[in-house]
C-alpha cells in the first residue's frame, strides 16, 4: 500500500523538514490523551516539542485523527487532541481498525514506531517502553512494544522500561528477539524514574554519533527491527529506587486485590504511584521525557551528518 492510498498526512513543518533534510524526531500521543489532564497535557506536549526544536530538529507527534494518520500535528490539532474525549489508545493490533472506522486514536510506542517508519522517520523519543508484566508466566501479559522493536527499524530513546514491569524478563525478551539495548553514558540499566538499577546494561554507548552509526550499520546489514536507547533520567530529577520499591509493591498488591488485569494494569499502577508519591512520579516522568527528546534530537542530527 502506498503512502497516498494510506492517506498519511505530514504536518507542514514535517513536510518542510523532509524536503530540507532537517532532522526529525517522532513523538507518541498517548502521553497527551492518557497521561495527564488538560491543560497540563498540552503544556507538556508543547514543551517537549520545543526541546526538540531547540536542538535544531523538528518534532513529529503521531496520531490518528478521524481515521487519518498524521505525522506531526499543528498547534490547533494538538489543542484539539489534548481536549478530546474517548480517544482510543492504539497499538499494532487495533490501529488499522481505528483508522478504518474513521475514529481518533493516540499512538502507543508500538503504533508510533509504525507511523514513524511509514513517514520515513528514524528516531522516536518516549518516556518508557512497555515490557513483560509481573506474573506474565501466568497471564502472558507482554507489551507489543517488544515485538515492534524486533520488527520495525526505528531507534527508540526511552528511560528504560517502566519500573512497574518485570525488567529482567523484559531484557531477556528483547535479547531473544535480537533487539540491541544500548544504555547511554553508563553501565547500569536505568529504571525509569530512577537513574540506575541493579541490572547491567547489555550494551553501552557514550555519544549520539555512535548510536547513529549503529542504526546505520543495522540497516546496511538488512537486519530487521530497531534499537532501544536507554537514557537515564537526570540525577537531579530522579526518585531513588529504594524510595520507589515499596510504593510499586503496594500499588501492585492493590491491583491484584482489586482484580485489575490486562490493559487496565498499567494506568492503575501509574495512577496509584502518582498518589503515593504525592505527584513526584509525574514530575519525574516529565523530566525524563524531555531528557529523552533532547538525546533523540542529537541522534537524529547525527544520522544526517
Amino acid at each position: 500500500m502506498s503512502l497516498i492510498s494510506l492517506d498519511l498526512v505530514l504536518s507542514p513543518e514535517v513536510e518542510e523538514a523532509k524536503k530540507n533534510g532537517t532532522p526529525i524526531v517522532a513523538l507518541e500521543s498517548t502521553i497527551i490523551t492518557h497521561g495527564m489532564p488538560y491543560p497540563q497535557n498540552l503544556e507538556v506536549a508543547k514543551q517537549v516539542e520545543a526541546d526538540i526544536r531547540a536542538k535544531g530538529a523538528v518534532p513529529a507527534t503521531m496520531a490518528v485523527l478521524n481515521g487519518t494518520l498524521h505525522a506531526g500535528l499543528t498547534n490547533d490539532q494538538l489543542e484539539e487532541l489534548a481536549q478530546a474525549k474517548n480517544v482510543a489508545k492504539v497499538s499494532r493490533a487495533d490501529m488499522p481498525v481505528i483508522m478504518a472506522q474513521g475514529r481518533t486514536g493516540a499512538t502507543t510506542v508500538a503504533a508510533t514506531m509504525i507511523a514513524a517508519h511509514l513517514a520515513g522517520i528514524d528516531v522516536f523519543a518516549t518516556g518508557g517502553i512497555g515490557g513483560v508484566h509481573k506474573g506474565a508466566e501466568d497471564s502472558f501479559d507482554i507489551s507489543a512494544d517488544l515485538t515492534e522493536l524486533a520488527h520495525t527499524p526505528v531507534t527508540v530513546v526511552a528511560a528504560g522500561a517502566k519500573a512497574i514491569l518485570d525488567v529482567p524478563k523484559t531484557l531477556e525478551v528483547l535479547e531473544t528477539n535480537g533487539v540491541p539495548v544500548i544504555t547511554y553514558g553508563q553501565d547500569s540499566f536505568p529504571a525509569f524514574w530512577s537513574a540506575t538499577s541493579n541490572l547491567t546494561s547489555p550494551l553501552r554507548m557514550d555519544n549520539a554519533a555512535d548510536i547513529a552509526a549503529a542504526h546505520k550499520t543495522r540497516g546496511a546489514m538488512a537486519l530487521p527491527g530497531g534499537q532501544l536507547v536507554a537514557n537515564p533520567i537526570p540525577a537531579a530529577d530522579e526518585i531513588p529506587a529504594s524510595e520507589l520499591a515499596p510504593v510499586i509493591a503496594q500499588a501492585t498488591e492493590e491491583a491484584e486485590a482489586q482484580g485489575v488485569t490486562g490493559k487496565d494494569v498499567t494506568p492503575f499502577l501509574l495512577a496509584r504511584i502518582f498518589e503515593l508519591t504525592d505527584g513526584k512520579s509525574l514530575v519525574a516522568n516529565i523530566a525524563l521525557v524531555r531528557n529523552n527528546a533532547r538525546l533523540a534530537a542529537d541522534i537524529a542530527a547525527a544520522l544526517k551528518a
